[in-house]
């Protein structure tokens, strides 16, 4: 959020600029005009009116960077607008076979013996899912990726989410162009085979403490 007002304060301060200059701009031969209509050398005049062609030329040139820049800012909201959507209506969906195991079929099969392990490999991919988001979006960098991935991969359930869908989001990732979708998955393939050379996951059934 704070990215993102930074941002239309940038906007803000372009298109004052802008006015700022098309102001300038349109008063400056009115100001030529009470000079020349005064006791004022010609050839003077003709300098300053030679020098104000060359300024218009430049503050011109400046004016329409910054609607390319607007404009460009413009793009990129629609898109990370059209992309939460997609993203909200692809976790509705994903959350609805949660709530009834019956939907599940409706997805692609999955290996695992448990309905519980469905439930649980669904909603570790959402978490991924999220994760990518904020990478592609440059709301995180790499370091932050592998310090998340780290612990996650530390537990039982996630590297049973990667073992499972690793190969797809890979294959996914490789549809896009873009290259952060690659270097994501990277980024986690990197963590699990870290985390497996490191040693056994915690089982899920040991995340809490006995209360005995």
């Amino acid at each position: 959020m704070a990215r993102m007002s930074e941002r239309h304060q940038r906007i803000s301060v372009w298109i004052t600029a802008g006015v700022a200059t098309a102001l300038a701009i349109a008063m400056t031969p009115l100001l030529l005009q009470l000079a020349a209509s005064g006791e004022k050398d010609w050839d003077e005049l003709s300098k300053v009116s030679q020098a104000y062609g060359a300024l218009s030329v430049l503050f011109s040139a400046a004016a329409l960077l910054g609607v390319v820049a607007s404009l460009v800012h413009q793009s990129r909201q629609i898109k990370v607008a059209n992309e939460e959507a997609q993203r909200a209506s692809h976790r509705q969906l994903l959350l609805a076979s949660v709530e009834d195991p019956e939907l599940t079929a409706c997805w692609e099969p999955v290996p695992v013996t448990s309905q519980l392990e469905r439930k649980q490999t669904i909603f570790v991919n959402l978490i991924v899912s999220n994760w990518f988001a904020d990478y592609r979006l440059k709301r995180v960098n790499d370091d932050t990726i592998r310090v998340l991935a780290e612990l996650h991969f530390s537990g039982e359930v996630a590297r049973r989410h990667w073992q499972l869908s690793g190969t797809n989001w890979r294959n996914w990732a490789g549809t896009l162009e873009d290259r952060r979708p690659i270097r994501f998955v990277s980024l986690l393939d990197e963590a699990y085979l870290q985390a497996v050379a490191a040693g056994p996951p915690i089982p899920h059934d040991s995340h809490y403490s006995s209360t005995g």
